[in-house]
């Protein structure tokens, strides 16, 4: 029998004094973890008690299983161990076609300068993609009227900034 107790259908306003109170019923509570949201911080309705012996923790199963917590019954049982989390990163493992796994990867043969590829085994040649035409057009400048510099680089007078008082 685990000392550790999970316990489901908490209501919201539920907090780890609340059940630390409602355990000790059943004996010494060791630790009380309530669970969040990890992005929001927002309580999500359970959480684990640790009890100091395996009998207490049997005792606050059959005890509390089913009582009532802020006008909600509460399940009680033993928690499962917890999952071990991947952290990611590399773990030893080869990625699939890595140096040194024998595979190497599949390379075309050039066509030769006549434009025309070789004469394979019966299989028609595969077409390549074409690529999108290159703008040609250069970007349309502002007209006169909407505030364009003239070309010859001078500043028109309205541009030019008044000296600093001070």
């Amino acid at each position: 029998m685990a000392k550790e107790l999970y316990v489901g259908s908490l209501s919201y306003e539920t907090t780890e004094y609340d059940l630390e109170k409602l355990f000790s019923v059943s004996g010494r509570v060791t630790s009380v973890h309530l669970i969040r949201d990890t992005q929001t911080g927002r309580f999500m309705g359970c959480g684990y008690v640790r009890m100091s012996t395996d009998a207490e923790a049997k005792d606050a199963i059959l005890s509390l299983d089913g009582a009532i917590l802020y006008t909600k019954p509460i399940t009680v049982s033993i928690a499962n161990p917890q999952k071990q989390k991947n952290q990611g990163g590399y773990k030893g493992k080869k990625p699939a076609g890595a140096a040194g796994t024998g595979a190497r990867p599949a390379t075309r043969k050039a066509a030769p300068k006549g434009g025309k590829a070789p004469a394979s085994s019966g299989a028609a040649p595969k077409a390549a993609p074409k690529a999108a035409p290159k703008p040609t057009s250069k970007p349309a400048s502002k007209p006169a009227s909407l505030g364009a510099a003239p070309k010859s680089g001078t500043k028109p007078a309205s541009a030019k900034r008044a000296p600093r008082k001070g």
